[in-house]
């Protein structure tokens, strides 16, 4: 890791996320990781990331996403600023706030379970 990038882990779940994507969209989920590892801030602060808050019941205040447009993914992470870790929650789409829901069910996970070395397709 560089000093300017951000340690990736993963929760557990998120390998099946990956395994849900077609494989040209893993591939971008992967290069779009990569950029946000760069710096996952919030774009307030210079990087690529959108805070999120409570909405339809879901609450995830605290943590960030990234849109995918072309493909209508969504990355939803949350920052251990003091490790430097940005910890990939939840990958998928958007609709019906299928990947919220998702990403709010994984809440709760020590941070000691998450995956060191990303998920592969």
């Amino acid at each position: 890791m560089t000093d300017s990038s951000w340690e990736l882990v993963f929760h557990p779940k998120v390998v099946k996320d990956m395994e849900e994507l077609d494989g040209s969209v893993a591939l971008q989920v992967f290069k779009a990781l990569k950029k946000i590892q760069q710096n996952p801030l919030p774009r307030s602060e210079g990087g690529y990331g959108d805070p999120l808050g409570e909405h339809g019941g879901i609450d995830l205040k605290g943590y960030m996403k990234v849109k995918l447009k072309k493909p209508g993914i969504r990355i939803v992470y949350q920052l251990f600023i003091k490790e430097k870790e940005l910890a990939v929650m939840a990958i998928g789409a958007r609709r019906e706030e299928d990947v919220y829901k998702e990403a709010e069910e994984r809440k709760g996970l020590k941070k000691e379970a998450y995956r060191r070395s990303k998920p592969s397709t």
